[in-house]
C-alpha cells in the first residue's frame, strides 16, 4: 500500500501545481500546456473539415463578420490568434470554438439564430469556452479521474471480471458525480462570459434570451438536468436574465464608443 500512498501524494502535488483560475475566479485543474491544447484544436478542426462539407459565399462572410466582431472584444493574446472560421453543412443547431483559434458553425444553427445578435450570443458562448480554458480542464479532469479509478481498482485488489465490474460502477459514479457536473458548470460559466463578450462587441445581449427561447421551441424533450452535460433551456434563460444588468451596461458602453456591428444576414 506504500506505493499507493506515494502515488496519491504525487497526484495531489501535481494537482496543486496545475491549479489555475477561470475568468470568473473559479479554481481549475489544467494539466496541459497551451501548445498541447492548440495542437489538439488544430487536429480536431482538420478532421472536422474532412468529415463535413463546408459552405462559402455570403453565408461564410456573415458568420465571419459576427465572429470577427466578437474576437475584437477578447484580451490581446486570444484576439491576435489567427482565427479561422468555417460554416459546415449540417442540420444540427450547433457551433464550436477550439483552442488555437478555430471556429465552426453548422448551417442548422443559422435557422435558429435569426439575427446577428442571436448568432453573436452563440459565438460568444463558444469562444468563452476557449477563453476560460474549459477544454484543458475537461481533458485534465478526465485524465485525473481515470488515474484515480485505476488506483482504487488496484487498492481493492480486484482484477478480471470483478475488477471490470468495479471499474464500471466507479466509472458511473465518476460520470454523474464529477464529469457531468463539471460540464454543466462550464456551460453556465461560458453563458455568462459569452454574454459579456457579445455586449462588449456591440451586440444586444438581450438577444441571448431570444436565442434560447428559439432553442427551447425547436428542441424536443431533454434528459433530467443531473444526467445532462448542459443546463436545461429554462435554467440557462434564468441565469442569463440574472446577469443581464451587467451585460446591458457593457453593451451601452460599447454603443457609446461606436461599436455598432452591421453584419448582413444572407437571404
Amino acid at each position: 500500500m506504500r506505493w499507493i500512498s506515494r502515488a496519491a501524494i504525487g497526484a495531489l502535488c501535481l494537482s496543486l501545481v496545475a491549479c489555475t483560475n477561470s475568468p470568473t475566479g473559479r479554481q481549475q485543474l489544467t494539466l496541459y500546456s497551451d501548445e498541447q491544447l492548440n495542437q489538439m484544436g488544430e487536429q480536431t478542426f482538420a478532421q472536422y473539415q474532412q468529415e463535413l462539407p463546408t459552405v462559402g459565399g455570403a453565408t461564410l462572410a456573415y458568420v465571419e463578420c459576427v465572429t470577427n466582431q466578437v474576437v475584437q472584444a477578447l484580451p490581446a493574446e486570444q484576439r491576435n490568434q489567427n482565427w479561422q472560421v468555417r460554416v459546415f453543412e449540417d442540420d444540427s443547431a450547433n457551433a464550436f470554438a477550439l483552442p488555437g483559434g478555430y471556429m465552426g458553425v453548422h448551417t442548422g444553427l443559422l435557422k435558429i439564430a435569426n439575427t446577428q445578435d442571436q448568432l453573436a450570443s452563440v459565438i460568444g458562448h463558444e469562444i468563452a469556452h476557449v477563453l476560460a480554458s474549459h477544454a484543458n480542464e475537461r481533458v485534465s479532469t478526465q485524465s485525473a479521474t481515470q488515474l484515480g479509478l485505476s488506483v482504487l481498482q488496484s487498492a481493492a485488489g480486484m482484477q478480471g471480471a470483478q475488477g471490470e465490474q468495479l471499474m464500471g460502477l466507479l466509472g458511473a459514479g465518476a460520470q454523474y458525480g464529477i464529469l457531468l457536473p463539471f460540464s454543466r458548470r462550464h456551460e453556465s460559466e461560458a453563458d455568462v462570459i459569452g454574454l459579456n463578450l457579445m455586449a462588449e462587441a456591440g451586440f444586444d445581449p438581450r438577444a441571448s434570451i431570444d436565442l434560447w427561447q428559439n432553442m427551447q421551441s425547436a428542441s424536443g424533450g431533454q434528459p433530467p438536468a443531473w444526467m445532462s452535460t448542459h443546463p436545461s433551456h429554462g435554467q440557462r434563460i434564468s441565469d442569463l436574465q440574472s446577469a443581464m444588468d451587467e451585460a446591458l451596461s457593457r453593451y451601452q458602453a460599447a454603443q457609446d464608443a461606436g461599436q455598432r456591428p452591421n453584419c448582413s444576414r444572407p437571404g
